[in-house]
């Protein structure tokens, strides 16, 4: 596989639930935080801009395998306890791509999910093709061999 994008995202008190667990649906923000570095800082620094001028979700897939509590054990005084998000691209097709994720609380795996992703011009409110840099660079993070 090729290189997985690493993303440790803090936890929020206001991600809890009643039950003093990540709510199932901030599991889609910790995604969200994850993608978002991924598309426009680390592609930025690969000199991709484009994926900040329009991408919209066309599709969320989410495996809740585990809870995951908000721990004082994994904090410090300076920072909040944190999950780790690793992601890679699953799939590259024309007009869309699919990004595939794992959350991790500490080493155990506590979900999955997948999101299609379609690029999109804002201006004029129509999909638009994947450019040729910009698939250079999804194929960074996309399994060799793989659908990509």
């Amino acid at each position: 596989m090729a290189d997985r994008f690493v993303y440790h995202c803090a936890l929020r008190w206001s991600d809890l639930d009643a039950f003093g667990h990540v709510n199932n649906s901030r599991f889609l923000t910790l995604y969200e935080e994850a993608r978002v570095a991924l598309m426009f800082a680390d592609a930025r620094a690969w000199g991709v801009d484009s994926f900040a001028e329009g991408v919209v979700i066309r599709r969320h897939e989410v495996d809740y395998l585990r809870p995951v509590d908000y721990s004082l054990d994994r904090g410090t005084r300076e920072a909040a306890p944190t999950v780790r998000i690793e992601l890679w691209v699953e799939e590259i097709r024309a007009s869309r791509f699919t990004v595939a994720y794992e959350l991790y609380d500490g080493e155990t795996l506590a979900g999955r999910a997948r999101s299609v992703l379609v690029p999109f011009d804002l201006g004029r409110q129509v999909p638009r093709r994947i450019t040729e840099r910009e698939r250079e660079f999804l194929l960074n993070y996309a399994p060799a061999g793989g659908s990509a």
